[in-house]
Formats: C-alpha cells, sequence, structure tokens
C-alpha cells in the first residue's frame, strides 16, 4: 500500500454512495478506498465487493474513527449531515460532504464553526461546478470578456418529477424541503459561483404544493412509500438581491404544467455579454461591430466526467491544503438563502439575512 495515498471511507453505500465509490476507485494512483458503512449492512457489502474496499463496517462511529481513514465522504439523507460531519471533523478527518451542506441554516452554521476550529478541509459537493459548459463559462467571466454580471436567472423545472413520494425526500423534517433544497440549492450554487460569490443580504420568495399532496406528479427516483408524508414544495421562486446590488432570480419544480425538456439553466446578463448555461450546451453573447455576436459552448464528445473532476479536486485540496472553492462558506449561504426563501414564503414579506457573528 502507497502511505502517501489518501484513504478514504464513504458513509452511505447508497446510490450517491456508490457514485462517489466509482469515481474514487478510478483515481487509484491518488487514493484507496479503504472502509465503507450503510445502515443496510449487505449493500455496503457490496459496494466493497465490487470496488475492492478492505473494511465493512457497522457504523458510521467506527468508520469515522479508523485509524486507517483520512478522509471521510457522507452521502446520507440531509437530516444527518451536520452530526457525521462534525465528527468526522472533530476525528482529524477531512470530509467531502453531499449537497445541500446540511438540513438549515442553523446546522449548516455549526458545520462552518466546526471547520474554523480544525486544519482539516470540508467540501460541498457540487458536481455542476465542474460541468464542462460552466467551467468554460466561468474562464470567460475570469477573463473579463463578460464585464460585471449585474443580474442573472437560474432554474430548473421538473414538470413530472417528485422523487420517493412518502420517502425522507418527501418530509421536511428529514430533507429540509422539496426541490428547492434538493435541485434549486445546486442552480444557487452554480449561479452565485459564477457570478462571483456576491454575498446575499435579502431575499423575497414563494413555494407551492400543487401536486404532491394529491400523489401527482410522480418521477422516477426512488420508490414510493404510499403510507407516508409529504409536507414540502414541489415549486419554488424567488428573487435574491446581493450587497454589490446585484440580483439573481430562482425558480425550481419538480412537478409543474409547462413546456419543459428537465433542463437545468442559468442566464448570465454582464456590462460587455452574457452567458446562458443548458445542461450540455451553452452560448456566449457579445456584440461586435454593432451586431449580436454568439459563441455556441458544448460538452466535448470525449469529456471525463464533472464527478471525476470533482473527486481529483477534492484529493488536490487534501494534498496541497488549500480550500476548496465549494467550501464550508459556501454551503452556510446556500443554506441561509434557502431558509430565508421558506421564511418569506411563510410570512410574505422579503427576509434579511442576519450575517452578524458570521
Amino acid at each position: 500500500m502507497n502511505e502517501s495515498k489518501v484513504k478514504i471511507g464513504i458513509i452511505g453505500a447508497g446510490n450517491i454512495g456508490g457514485v462517489h465509490a466509482a469515481q474514487f476507485s478510478r483515481l487509484g494512483d491518488e487514493c484507496e478506498l479503504t472502509a465503507i458503512t450503510d445502515v443496510f449492512r449487505p449493500q455496503a457489502a457490496k459496494r466493497a465487493e465490487k470496488h475492492g474496499i478492505k473494511h465493512v463496517l457497522d457504523t458510521p462511529d467506527e468508520l469515522i474513527k479508523h485509524p486507517e481513514v483520512d478522509a471521510v465522504i457522507i452521502g446520507v439523507p440531509n437530516q444527518y449531515h451536520a452530526d457525521l460531519a462534525i465528527k468526522a471533523l472533530k476525528a482529524g478527518k477531512h470530509v467531502l460532504l453531499e449537497k445541500p451542506m446540511a438540513l438549515n441554516g442553523t446546522e449548516a452554521r455549526r458545520i462552518y464553526e466546526a471547520s474554523r476550529q480544525t486544519d482539516k478541509l470540508l467540501m460541498v459537493s457540487h458536481q455542476m461546478r465542474f460541468e464542462s459548459v460552466p467551467m468554460m463559462i466561468k474562464e470567460q467571466i475570469d477573463r473579463g470578456e463578460l464585464g460585471r454580471i449585474y443580474t442573472a436567472k437560474t432554474g430548473w423545472y421538473r414538470r413530472k418529477g417528485i422523487p420517493g413520494w412518502g420517502t425522507w425526500f418527501t418530509r421536511m423534517n428529514e430533507s429540509g424541503g422539496g426541490p428547492l433544497i434538493d435541485i434549486g440549492v445546486h442552480m444557487l450554487d452554480l449561479a452565485l459561483y459564477l457570478m462571483g460569490n456576491p454575498k446575499p443580504v435579502s431575499v423575497y420568495g414563494a413555494t407551492y404544493a400543487e401536486f404532491g399532496p394529491k400523489q401527482r406528479g410522480i418521477g422516477t427516483w426512488g420508490k414510493p412509500n404510499w403510507n407516508g408524508v409529504f409536507d414540502v414544495e414541489d415549486l419554488a421562486t424567488a428573487l435574491i438581491k446581493m450587497e454589490d446590488g446585484t440580483a439573481l432570480s430562482l425558480e425550481v419544480s419538480w412537478a409543474v404544467h409547462m413546456d419543459t425538456d428537465n433542463t437545468p439553466f442559468i442566464h448570465l446578463m454582464g456590462t460587455e455579454g452574457g452567458a446562458s448555461y443548458r445542461g450540455e450546451t451553452g452560448k456566449l453573447l457579445m456584440e461586435r461591430f454593432d451586431r449580436p455576436f454568439e459563441v455556441e459552448l458544448k460538452k466535448p464528445e470525449e469529456d471525463e466526467g464533472e464527478r471525476l473532476r470533482l473527486s481529483r479536486y477534492f484529493l488536490e485540496c487534501i494534498r496541497e491544503g488549500k480550500e476548496p472553492m465549494s467550501s464550508a462558506w459556501t454551503g452556510l449561504t446556500n443554506n441561509m438563502v434557502l431558509d430565508a426563501i421558506y421564511e418569506s414564503s411563510r410570512t410574505g414579506h422579503e427576509v434579511r439575512l442576519d450575517w452578524s457573528g458570521i
């Protein structure tokens, strides 16, 4: 065994745990999958056999304390993120934490404070930052081609896509919300990143549950529990204003009567140019010789994939001791904005974000 390799333990052997196991196993020169655990041990054993993972452990605590684990990947339901991430950081482990960082802003702040008290890194697994087209757009933004981005619009409409009706996905106390915290957090995170990480200061938002309570709009992800609960939204919309005067419009749905191709999107409007992102394609939009000018962007045919790039970047941050671009701070920012949208919908008023003491 190469002692210079980062030894990784995975908490959660479900779908997302399997994705992480598959990607890190491709980076065998840089890391070693050492341990795995899941509440359903046979599933953990199955992943271990497939990816050559040495230790199948009974509990997350055993994995976190294991001397052969340097970094912990957390891929379990949202309600468990904070406690597991904090335990791992306090145990001296690096952490790759699935999105959203936490169930809500309060839990996210606990994680952020714990991350500040250790020299270990915490990275939130926002793979969309590592997609080819957003990376192309970011390169042009950093070169100044768009000038100052003063407003943006982002969203993701699923026409019929409620996941796992009645399971933890649709229970507020376990998931933290519906499409807003599930897919909306991806779009919020990517848009803020491309806008240059401006500081959100106020939110006006609304959420709706028109399909889920009637057991309509069901998607193919997850196995429904028809005796379960649906107490989250199925559509959310918000306007987010920043400290520097810029603004972001956000709309997401799990179910909606709308002409949509279920593709995530971002439109960035800058003083010198604009950019659009729609999944595997995009555009740069400018003016040249007093005429509209566009450059098509497309995912390369031989693209290695955003998940592999994310995994390699996590290992790079560990080796070089640098703060990840999707850090605990960005995770906290996302959770605070999501909380404000839910509160604004509940009260019917604009919500100011409280950054005091942070």
